[in-house]
């Protein structure tokens, strides 16, 4: 095999923040932030808006969308300086 061709997989947890959901799970992505995990230990942190745990098509259940507050995230998030 090659060497250093292939992605450096760490422990990872993922936090939904529209349900209060963690779960850790291998992933390339970087990140600054991080948690202490319920093993003790600190993992990196990444926060995401959806996962299964709050999805409708998972849960079965109708999300009341916050359009505008979303909308406000994304020019806050992107705005030009």
């Amino acid at each position: 095999m090659k060497k250093d061709i292939h992605p450096n997989y760490r422990e990872v947890v993922f936090f939904d923040t529209s349900s209060e959901y963690k779960f850790l799970t291998k992933s390339t992505i970087e990140t600054k932030e991080t948690i202490e995990w319920e093993d003790g230990k600190e993992y990196p942190l990444v926060k995401i808006e959806v996962s299964s745990a709050s999805h409708p098509f998972y849960t079965g259940k109708k999300m009341l969308l916050d359009t505008a507050g979303r909308v406000e995230k994304f020019n806050k998030r992107y705005k030009k300086n």
